[in-house]
């Protein structure tokens, strides 16, 4: 496997993940800067490259991860099929819904695989409190509440960059919006949005979205990168009520925080003890890679999460489609 980017997800989560995976051999870390390159990849013994291309001329390698900026998703994912190589891209997969069906297809098409970052439907509590609620747990489920803030970056963030795909909505928003399509199935539809920018700002830094079901079950989402940290959704149900914090970021070695409230008590809800989701991505990108296909359940999620973020945006006022620079593969 190779890495293209030296991104600060790539260089605190995943290559010590990837270096760790038994069933991976992490080959090279590539950046436009040779000594970010060098720096990067020396505490893992792979070899740095300089350059995204020079690492995908490559021929001793099969696979990929893309944690570049949201806009240089899409050219670099479909250099990388192209390549005949599998790939794993950080979310939002793309900024574009139209550049989403594209690539999915081309890796359909390739026998590729291609598979979404989203790392935390890869832990277990999610499928633990998905189990209760279809046991009845808590009656049947009514609304969904999920929230993803995270305190303001520096000025020089690129998330702060409209032309690199920054905004609150494709950097935090996909998780709420995640965790609504986890739960309530890919029927959902927009019933209205909010993005709002702060002082200076030229991207949305808070927003809010009001989603349903076609049966009236409801999802309320919000997200910003200027606030308290926050990172918690609960599942409202006729007669109780699920809560889980640390969400979308569980400790790897601290055991879930999923509360179960119904009017018998408050009590703490077995989720299967604590797991390392970094971890867990990893093998289950290696698990797709050798059974030839990503399941067909994260596919859908994902093809109907990116029409929902235009979505959004459109109930917001926004401009569809992302940022409003074409980045390139040559300028990445």
């Amino acid at each position: 496997m190779g890495v293209l980017g030296c991104a600060d997800i790539a260089r605190r989560r995943l290559l010590p993940a990837l270096a760790a995976a038994p069933d991976v051999d992490l080959v090279a870390v590539a950046s436009r800067d040779a000594a970010t390159a060098g720096a990067t990849a020396r505490p893992y013994g792979c070899r740095a490259v300089t350059g995204y291309a020079e690492l995908l001329a490559m021929d001793d390698i099969d696979a990929v991860y893309v944690p570049l900026p949201n806009a240089l998703h899409a050219p670099w994912v479909e250099a990388a099929l192209r390549t005949g190589r599998h790939v794993l891209a950080e979310k939002p997969l793309t900024c574009a819904y139209a550049d989403t069906v594209h690539l999915l297809e081309l890796a359909r098409e390739r026998r590729l695989v291609l598979m979404e970052n989203m790392m935390f439907v890869h832990h277990r509590q999610h499928e633990a409190v998905r189990a209760a609620v279809a046991d009845g747990a808590i009656g049947e489920l009514r609304a969904v509440h999920a929230a993803f803030t995270i305190p303001e970056r520096p000025d020089g963030d690129v998330r702060h960059r409209p032309d690199l795909g920054g905004g609150a909505l494709l950097d935090v928003g996909v998780y709420p919006l995640r965790a609504a399509l986890h739960f309530l199935g890919t029927d959902l539809r927009v019933a209205g949005a909010h993005l709002g920018s702060g002082p200076g700002r030229t991207v949305d830094t808070a927003g809010a979205a009001l989603l349903t079901t076609p049966g009236g079950v409801t999802a309320q989402l919000t997200f910003g990168m200027a606030h308290a940290y926050r990172s918690a959704y609960e599942l409202w149900g006729s007669h109780g009520r699920i809560t889980v914090e640390r969400a979308f970021t569980p400790p790897a070695d601290a055991p879930p925080a999923v509360r179960l409230e119904t009017a018998d008590g408050v009590g703490e809800l077995p989720a299967g003890g604590a797991q390392d989701q970094v971890a867990a991505t990893v093998a289950a990108f290696a698990r797709a890679v050798r059974e030839g296909a990503v399941p067909d359940g994260q596919t859908a999620a994902v093809l109907r999460q990116a029409a929902l973020l235009e979505e959004i945006r459109a109930a917001a006022g926004a401009e569809p489609g992302g940022p409003e620079a074409v980045v390139s593969p040559e300028s990445g």
